[in-house]
């Protein structure tokens, strides 16, 4: 019996390591983090550091936070309140993460995408805010948190750089003669890009959450029904 159990206990040992090295295993079985798009073995390969923890990502949002006592400091004398920035959406502002129904891998090319169009946007805050210190700390850590999304992506290769003539289309769409219009709408990407990145890091937060759970998991359940047979 000794000689048996032993056995049991190097086969679910042996066991526990092929599927913490399988790399299709999977880690996530809520339907609501279904894929849009395609749904085959997005998630990554065991655990490893989470995106959402990198300090990176909270510089900027430190940064981006202090956006409403300035806008609501500049404009103190016109009684302008934060909300009032909720008029001043346009078409190219990037698209957020859904909070259901969406996977994490969607959500790292989002997150992707929609901070190469920040890095543009912004030029036009600077343009109208010369000096501009959120600006200066997005420039400072941007591509440092681009390149560690890109780094969690399974299809890398899907991902692909702005040319010069959309990021030129990009701020045409953004030139006004008037200029309290223009000042509006570098507070409203400045406001924008807060969210985004904000809501970003609490869905990849949740779906790495969900990862690490689904892997603590898998491996205890397998280990005692091996002890059982």
């Amino acid at each position: 019996m000794p000689s048996s159990l032993n056995a049991y206990l190097l086969s679910a040992v042996m066991l526990c390591a092929l599927l913490l090295c399988a790399p299709g295993a999977p880690v996530e079985d809520a339907p609501t983090d279904s894929p849009a798009g395609d749904h085959s073995g997005e998630e990554e390969e065991g655990p490893s550091d989470p995106l959402s923890a990198s300090p990176f990502w909270a510089l900027i949002l430190d940064a981006t936070k202090q956006h409403k006592k300035e806008f609501e400091d500049e404009f103190k004398n016109d009684g302008l309140k934060y909300i009032y920035l909720e008029g001043y959406k346009f078409t190219s502002l990037p698209a957020r993460c859904p909070h259901y129904n969406f996977s994490k891998e969607a959500c790292l090319h989002r997150m992707f995408h929609g901070l190469l169009i920040y890095t543009v946007l912004l030029k036009h805050v600077e343009k109208e805010y010369p000096g501009n210190s959120i600006c200066k700390e997005f420039r400072n850590y941007s591509g440092l948190l681009i390149n560690l999304i890109k780094g969690k992506m399974r299809r890398r290769e899907k991902v692909t750089a702005l040319t010069s003539s959309q990021e030129a289309q990009l701020l045409r769409d953004l030139d006004n003669p008037a200029i309290f219009q223009r000042k509006m709408t570098a507070h409203s990407i400045l406001r924008q890009l807060h969210y985004f990145l904000l809501e970003g890091k609490i869905m990849i937060s949740r779906k790495e959450t969900r990862q690490s759970q689904a892997i603590r998991t898998v491996i205890p359940i397998t280990f005692n029904q091996m002890l059982k047979r």
